[in-house]
């Protein structure tokens, strides 16, 4: 029950944005950023997410990151971690510029929704080479949820991080956060698993994701999260729920894309050409699909 009431306030205070056959919009998840030390798992995709940022920049789409962009729970001071990834946050910077980026904060980086941090973390930096105050994301707002809105017809598309309604990385954020900052961080580093996390946990994973289902059926929105790291794309006559995957999985990551009115997983990846050399690659992994063919009226797979 708290879950369907979490996403429904979500939605009901979500950021809108409408939607033509024009529109490009790719969705991020589950970066998890941190200080490039032995425990900062997003380091390994680094150049595979810069190559993709690179590509949807030059492409003209507007990014959304769907939550826990920045390891804010592991890391007390935000500055370690853009001093770390400096080329990252230079690259999702010409999105905010042109206004093609959309902030969407989850479980880990939570505190991203207080105002006075981000304008004293995310809005500048100081730069100590040229000594001197610098813009970074200026007058960005981190929000829970987007709504995406199509002109043609009545379909919506809510976008969350995923843990609205996970007792203990919602209502419970603050004992998940002490437990992660000063115990789970160092046992991540020798190998031990975080058992309120979903991203390790199969069965809190499946029963999250099955009340997402029930919310989907009962309001009739589409769904994109993140969250439980677990990719998810649905086919037409299927509940339409997607789940982004993450950017720290060991084969690459996975993004959701919408373009001209299609959906799609993708998958960026290190693949070797017949030459032996080993380039960054996009490929369709699941999709295209016309939104428009997600019809409410059938459910022919209620598995997850």
């Amino acid at each position: 029950m708290h879950t369907n009431k979490r996403l429904l306030d979500a939605y009901n205070n979500a950021k809108i944005k409408y939607l033509d056959s024009d529109s490009r919009y790719v969705f991020f998840s589950d970066s998890h950023r941190g200080s490039d030390s032995i425990a900062d798992e997003f380091t390994k995709n680094k150049n595979i997410f810069l190559h993709a940022l690179d590509y949807y920049y030059e492409t003209g789409f507007h990014l959304v990151e769907a939550g826990d962009g920045d390891e804010l729970m592991e890391h007390s001071n935000f500055k370690h971690i853009r001093l770390a990834h400096e080329d990252v946050f230079s690259s999702l910077k010409r999105f905010h510029d042109k206004d093609r980026f959309i902030l969407i904060y989850g479980n880990h980086n939570i505190f991203l929704r207080n105002k006075d941090y981000l304008e004293k973390n995310y809005y500048y930096y100081y730069d100590d080479y040229h000594v001197e105050r610098r813009e970074l994301f200026k007058d960005i707002i981190a929000h829970e949820a987007l709504v995406l809105k199509f002109n043609n017809n009545n379909t919506e598309i809510l976008v969350v991080h995923g843990h609205q309604g996970d007792l203990v990385n919602d209502q419970l954020w603050m004992i998940s956060y002490l437990l992660l900052r000063f115990f789970w961080r160092f046992m991540h580093v020798i190998g031990f698993k975080n058992p309120s996390s979903p991203a390790k946990n199969q069965f809190k994973r499946h029963r999250i994701e099955k009340k997402y289902f029930d919310w989907i059926k009962k309001y009739k929105k589409i769904l994109i999260c993140g969250h439980t790291h677990r990719p998810r794309f649905s086919k037409p006559g299927e509940i339409p729920y997607f789940n982004t995957g993450s950017c720290i999985r060991a084969k690459g990551i996975t993004v959701i894309e919408i373009i001209n009115g299609l959906i799609m997983m993708v998958e960026w990846g290190i693949k070797t050409d017949s030459d032996g050399i080993l380039r960054v690659e996009r490929d369709i992994v699941r999709g295209p699909e016309f939104i428009e063919n997600y019809n409410f009226d059938k459910y022919n797979n209620l598995d997850i």
